[in-house]
């Protein structure tokens, strides 16, 4: 199966970034790095003011980490580099200098609501359904859970955890915060998603990197904070009964 594909074009100062996958557009660590890679690029790239940050196709956002890389994992070591993936991703979406949009087309799982809760603004479909179901699988959101509860608030995420085999719908989603409009087709959220990046990349450069420093506020601590929450993730996926849970999702 294809690693998948990261590709970024940039026209009038708005960069727009598109992850892809064969596997409902989940992240193997190699994608994740190279998306990583890609948003510190942009980051420092003075002609653009603006990211836009989307899958491909028109079905799922993000199904999450690889469920096959998942499952290889051995040792220590292997777990915490493995959900270290999401971290740095988290941690790069947030030191970024430029604003991200998201374009949420389709569900999202773990690591995707990961995703979405790291951009700064979100456009999603009213297909856009979301769950948290790591601790169905015997883990649990820990790395993503900062960028999530920061968005939609402690409850829902207590929510959104603990009934993990449940979808929670794009209009609930927008409820507690998560997505700032939702859209019945395409189309037409993609015209709103053009003008809103277009207004944001002719405003003041330095004006929208100070805002987006406040809107971040209190989260120095995350590239320590992440790191130690993928340590924990490493241990629980590599106990008995996280194994045991794993391979009965897999069947």
């Amino acid at each position: 199966m294809s690693i998948g594909q990261i590709q970024t074009s940039i026209r009038n100062n708005i960069a727009t970034i598109t992850f892809s996958h064969p596997a409902s557009n989940s992240f193997p660590s190699s994608l994740l790095d190279r998306l990583v890679e890609n948003i510190n690029r942009l980051s420092e790239d003075d002609t653009v003011h603006v990211l836009i940050l989307q899958s491909d196709g028109d079905r799922a956002f993000c199904a999450g980490a690889s469920f096959d890389e998942l499952m290889a994992i051995q040792t220590l070591t292997d777990g915490k580099r493995f959900f270290a993936g999401f971290a740095n991703l988290i941690n790069a979406m947030r030191l970024c200098k430029k604003l991200i949009i998201g374009r949420v087309q389709g569900k999202a799982v773990g690591g995707g609501v990961g995703i979405i809760s790291a951009c700064d603004y979100v456009f999603a479909l009213e297909k856009a359904s979301i769950k948290l179901s790591e601790l169905s699988i015997g883990i649990g959101p820990f790395v993503i859970a900062p960028a999530v509860e920061r968005k939609i608030g402690l409850a829902a995420f207590s929510e959104l955890t603990i009934d993990a085999e449940h979808w929670q719908t794009a209009y609930w989603a927008k409820e507690k915060g998560l997505y700032n409009k939702v859209f019945d087709n395409a189309r037409e959220m993609d015209e709103f998603i053009q003008i809103l990046a277009e207004k944001l990349a002719s405003y003041n450069g330095k004006a929208l990197f100070e805002m987006k420093k406040v809107f971040w506020r209190n989260t120095e601590n995350w590239n320590t904070l992440l790191q130690e929450r993928a340590r924990i993730s490493g241990e629980l996926v590599l106990s008995d009964a996280t194994k045991k849970a794993l391979l009965k999702f897999k069947k």
